[in-house]
Formats: structure tokens, sequence, C-alpha cells
């Protein structure tokens, strides 16, 4: 029966087949049973749903959702923990599958079922463009639990007029809902990250939050964060004309963190196809 290990277990597997964590590909294995189990009950999985952990590592995450009860793959890019992995999850009914989840072919990873939760501890370098990708790309993954840094969270759940509200909580918005549902301390994983972690559950929506066309939408926030201190008169310069804003009703003089992805949506309306040029 596979069971979610503590810390010592963690060291005892990597030890015993010669292994450390890789800096590289930001490995911090979470070795707390209660953590772990935490993820898996947050992440509102049972008998019947179909779930894809991301970074499976030595499986201690893996552990607690067989305990659940839902059908599981895991992923994992390290072709050296494969097959710790493999032993370690032997006769749970996992299927480990090794590859870049930059990379995966989602749509053979994911045949087993027409809806998926994501659930992940991610490694803080990719978390950001991995989960947008699949917002934007792999519509059979329709809630995510995924542990990542605190500021990486913050930024995706970040609420217009936020600091932190940027691209990411745009694209977020335009897909999904977002929000921060618990802390975890570094020291819970093994080797200790230097930043605390946090907790975001995603849930996507029926459809995206607003009808405008993405590619003209996107282009315009892209551009106008790209200079958030200026008044979005002057970052989107060329692209937005006086009439338009008036038509979108959004002021000139706003700077891009104002505006909530409807108020995008009416620009990018109000732009129209063709318009907003990258």
């Amino acid at each position: 029966m596979v069971t979610a290990d503590g810390a010592g277990r963690v060291r005892e597997l990597l030890a015993a087949h010669d292994l450390a964590p890789s800096r590289a590909l930001g490995q911090n294995f979470v070795a707390d049973p209660n953590t772990v189990r935490r993820i898996a009950r947050l992440a509102a999985v049972g008998a019947g749903d179909h779930v894809v952990e991301i970074g499976a590592g030595l499986g201690s995450l893996t552990a607690a959702l067989v305990e659940t009860g839902a059908s599981i793959v895991a992923v994992e890019k390290d072709r050296h923990l494969v097959p710790v992995l493999t032993e370690v999850l032997d006769g749970s009914g996992v299927t480990v599958v090794e590859g870049d989840a930059m990379a995966l072919d989602w749509d053979a990873v994911l045949a087993g079922g027409d809806r998926w939760a994501l659930v992940a501890n991610l490694p803080y370098n990719v978390a950001t463009p991995l989960l947008l990708d699949v917002l934007d790309g792999v519509p059979q993954v329709a809630t995510m639990l995924v542990m990542v840094q605190t500021e990486v969270a913050e930024r995706l759940a970040a609420p217009a007029g936020s600091k932190v509200y940027g691209v990411p909580s745009v694209k977020v918005a335009y897909w999904a809902t977002a929000e921060l549902v618990g802390a975890v301390p570094r020291t819970v994983f093994v080797p200790q990250p230097r930043v605390d972690s946090a907790l975001v559950r995603i849930v996507r929506r029926r459809a995206p939050a607003v009808a405008a066309d993405p590619e003209v939408l996107f282009s315009l926030v892209r551009a106008a964060f790209s200079q958030r201190r200026k008044m979005l008169r002057r970052s989107l310069a060329g692209r937005v004309t006086p009439d338009q804003f008036v038509m979108a009703e959004v002021a000139p003089e706003a700077r891009p963190e104002q505006l909530d992805v409807v108020a995008w949506g009416r620009l990018a309306d109000a732009v129209g196809p063709g318009g907003a040029p990258s």
C-alpha cells in the first residue's frame, strides 16, 4: 500500500538510489504527510475523478492522492527519478509518465478521461508559463490545485487594482477563477527552498470571461503592462484611438492595473479584429 512519507523517507529514497535534488530542475520535495494530505483534500477529488500530477518527484503527494480513490497519471521530467517513482507507486494503479510538462502531448496523456484535475507542487521557474499554457491549450483540465512560490500565487489570483496584478492575472481571469487557499512554509520541503509557498485553486470557466478577440485583447494587455507606470493613452499610443477609449468606457488616463478583464474586453472590442498589432 502506498502511504505519504516524511522527510526521513525522502532522504532514504534519495540515498538508496544515489540521487540528489536537482537545482536545475527546481526540485524541492514535499516531505510532510499532513501537507500532502491537505493538498489532496483541497483538490476535492475522489473515486471516479481523473487527476494529472505534474512533477511527481518521489511520490509523496501522489501517495496522498491515491488515498482519495481518484485515477491518477503522474508526470515526471527527471529520468533518474522515474524508476524510483515507479517503484514507490508499484501496485497503486498510478500511471507514471516520463515527460516535460512544457512539451507534453496532452491529448495522449489525458486520453483516459474527458475532465481532469491538475494537482502539483510546481517548480518555481516553470509555474506561470505552464499554468497559462494549460489554460490556453488544454481544455480537458477543468480545475487546478497547485503549490507555487507565494509571489507567483499572489500574482495569479490578483484582482484589478492590486500592486501585483499583471498579464498572468488577466490571463487567468479570462479563462478561470482563482483564489489563494493556504500558505505552505518552507520547512515542509527537502531541501528547504529560500522562499515560502502558497496553494492556489484555479477553476476553468465554462466560457471565457469576455467574448472579445483574445489575440487583440492580450496584445493590448501585454503592451500596456510592458509600460505599467504609464497611462494607457501613452502605453497604447498607436494601438487605441481617443474615440476607441470613449467607446470602451475606459479612461485613457488609467493605468493597466486598474482595468479588470471585463474592461480589457471592452477595449479589445472597441479596437476590433485586426487592430492592436503586436
